[in-house]
């Protein structure tokens, strides 16, 4: 493999560069390098800039509004997006229902909903897990029963991360309970805002009500709002799912963050009149974990390749989302140490909705456990690690 960019792509690269310096706001930079939320509002807005540039759905197909960029052109645009601290577009609507409208959806679905998914004028969330039908996904409730023009959904969804901000929500749902539990389950969109629709918060460890659980009432969707066929919806959801591993290997974010932490490293004393970067312990685990990031890295540019010749990411998606969240985790473990080194302080304000930061920032350390909370859920969350390697055991090696 050539790693080395031509002179074309280093001027994408370029390009990417400037546009982010000149149109990524300066107060959402600062509240990224502190650690802060971005609120819903500044996520939309900041995805209409890109939308606003052609730049909003770089893996789309361009008569769909892609960009047409090469594998590595989107590999570029990722990297600099991560390293800026420029969040990625939401994927709920763009990176996981917008491929499968695109691959199962009849074409007034996907003239319905794929504009204002490329336009950020619509939040969605997705519907999968349940209270007790997670990593068995297949067993999942939730019943869509028909009924005319319509389905009558019921049941709850869990973890359904920022539902409190969706108008719509992508939902697997049981439509037949005679057959095998994987093919008795069909792919139903449904509005948010229907009667009989209501959620729950749950906070997370970090204090912030991130995900939610999400109840069905007697909700009548129009049967238009089923994807594909009936009791095909597994297949969808493989799909789906194939592609949000993907995109959780979080080469980007992991390799920003192994930069900060190689900063921080570097303005702490070590308590022998170095810094804990020339500790050798500290700088020998550090160099361990850039070499995996970088084996990740090349092993997603594999993945994009495929993606670019027409192929789905399959099962070797797996490996990217084992990797990648556990690699972010032990990143996030090396900032905890050595915060506690420092004795960095406990800030319990930091809990509370519109923290704006302190200037408590040995290091620049500040923010780091509640990143570290947070990033707990990496591992769990688009299928847990366990079930990857099952996946991989059965579909990769064939065991």
């Amino acid at each position: 493999m050539n790693a080395d960019f031509s002179p074309e792509d280093a001027a994408f690269r370029d390009e990417v560069r400037e546009f982010l310096q000149n149109e990524f706001p300066t107060a959402y930079r600062d509240k990224v390098d502190a650690g802060i939320r971005l609120s819903k509002d500044e996520i939309v807005h900041w995805q209409k800039i890109l939308f606003e540039k052609g730049w909003a759905a770089p893996n789309w197909p361009v008569e769909h509004g892609g960009t047409g960029w090469s594998p590595t052109q989107k590999h570029i645009f990722a990297m600099e997006m991560g390293l800026t601290g420029a969040p990625e577009p939401v994927p709920f609507g763009m990176k996981m229902v917008a491929p499968v409208l695109m691959a199962y959806g009849s074409g007034e679905q996907q003239q319905r909903f794929l504009p204002d998914i490329l336009q950020s004028n619509v939040w969605w969330c997705q519907g999968y897990s349940e209270p007790n039908s997670g990593s068995d996904l297949a067993s999942l409730k939730t019943s869509a029963v028909r009924d005319g023009d319509h389905y009558i959904v019921n049941g709850a969804k869990t973890w359904n991360t920022y539902g409190q901000y969706a108008d719509w929500i992508f939902c697997l749902v049981r439509t037949d309970t005679t057959v095998k539990k994987q093919e008795g389950i069909s792919f139903l969109l449904i509005d948010m805002h229907s009667p009989g629709v209501s959620h729950k918060p749950i906070v997370l460890l970090d204090g912030h009500s991130e995900v939610n659980e999400i109840f069905f009432d007697e909700v009548r969707v129009p049967a238009e709002n089923l994807i594909g066929e009936e009791n095909k919806g597994w297949t969808y959801a493989k799909v789906l799912l194939t592609h949000e591993r993907t995109n959780i290997a979080l080469v980007p974010r992991s390799t920003r963050r192994l930069r900060a932490l190689r900063r921080a490293a570097a303005s702490l004393d070590d308590g022998q009149g170095g810094s804990m970067l020339e500790d050798p312990v500290f700088s020998h685990r550090l160099a361990g974990l850039e070499i995996e990031l970088k084996a990740l890295e090349y092993a997603e540019l594999r993945t994009l390749a495929s993606l670019s010749v027409g192929k789905s990411p399959g099962p070797e998606s797996s490996i990217l989302k084992i990797v990648g969240t556990e690699l972010a985790q032990r990143i996030d473990e090396m900032f905890l140490e050595l915060g506690a080194y420092h004795s960095l302080p406990y800030l319990p304000e930091q809990f509370d909705e519109g923290f704006q930061g302190t200037t408590l920032e040995p290091g620049g350390l500040a923010g780091q456990g509640l990143v570290y909370l947070n990033d707990r859920k990496l591992s769990i969350f688009g299928g847990s690690n366990e079930v990857q390697r099952n996946i991989i055991c059965k579909a990769v090696l064939g065991l």
